[in-house]
């Protein structure tokens, strides 16, 4: 018996469906799927045709509850024991993606992580800086991301069992500026629950464009400040905030922040271009952290 959860805002989330559907009836299996709208203003006649399906539901919050509120309240009203919990913007990559989950299923007290991929086709230059870094770095094969089990999860397509979930939420109180998986990961670790990489990839099709990923990826920025210097994570958990901190050590902020404010148009143009260099947007992130001021 599994539920199925997708938390979803003004994406087109029938195809998705769609294929869940059919994957589920093949395997013969108990299910639901559950996706709930975070009060967007798109593609609600296309979504409401979820409805149709004899085992699956659409429906829409009148307020944003943000993405940790909406995972958690997924989570309260699924029926079964097992969770999977995908994205609105995925789609999986494999026929048998729920019958490989299926055969994962355990009494064990486990994440299970099954990855992301991004399409071959390269996208517009629009796109393209969207695509290179989820290229790089997200979608990670099994060898890589058990070297750091709970910081190379993300939260887009992961299986885990209700008492688990009771055991560890997604933090509501934080600002909803992204890196909800890493405090979720971190709490995860806290309380000693492994998270079990396996090969069952979802490809992410809800490419930003550049801009729009840049801006996004300011705010995740912020985001992870907030987490260590609310002391919810350790500095050391992540390398953005463990570099950070070496900084600070030796009191560098100044001249890091005056380099970043000097070239920061220049390294902005750079990464909207053909060629955008993730090695740059690294100095690029660790330049913006340095310039937050700390609480």
């Amino acid at each position: 018996m599994l539920s199925i959860l997708i938390p979803v805002y003004n994406y087109d989330v029938l195809p998705l469906a769609s294929e869940l559907v059919k994957q589920c009836n093949s395997c013969g299996i108990i299910f639901e799927i559950i996706c709930l709208d975070d009060a967007s203003q798109s593609f609600i006649l296309e979504n409401q045709r979820i409805n149709q399906f004899e085992n699956a539901s659409y429906s829409i919050l009148e307020k944003n509850m943000g993405r940790s509120a909406i995972r958690n309240l997924l989570a309260k009203k699924a029926v079964y024991e097992n969770l999977l919990f995908l994205d609105a913007d995925t789609i999986p990559v494999n026929d048998n993606f729920i019958a490989k989950y299926i055969s994962q299923i355990t009494n064990d007290e486990k994440v299970i992580y099954g990855g992301i991929l991004y399409q071959s086709t390269e996208p517009s230059k629009n796109n393209l800086f969207r695509w290179i870094y989820g290229k790089k770095r997200e979608a990670l094969e099994v060898s890589e991301r058990i070297k750091n089990t709970h910081l190379s999860f993300l939260t887009l397509n992961f299986l885990i069992k209700k008492s688990v979930f009771t055991k560890v939420r997604f933090n509501e109180e934080i600002p909803n500026l992204r890196h909800e998986d890493t405090l979720f990961s971190f709490d995860l670790k806290q309380n000693q629950i492994d998270i079990v990489h396996i090969e069952n990839p979802v490809f992410h099709l809800g490419l930003e464009d550049s801009k729009t990923f840049l801006r996004k990826s300011e705010e995740a920025v912020l985001g992870l400040k907030n987490l260590v210097d609310s002391n919810l994570i350790p500095s050391e958990y992540t390398k953005l905030s463990s570099y950070f901190k070496s900084i600070k050590k030796y009191h560098l902020e100044g001249i890091i922040v005056f380099v970043f404010k000097v070239f920061k148009p220049a390294m902005t143009k750079q990464f909207l271009s053909r060629k955008p260099s993730l090695f740059l947007f690294d100095i690029y992130r660790l330049g913006y952290y340095c310039s937050l001021k700390t609480k």
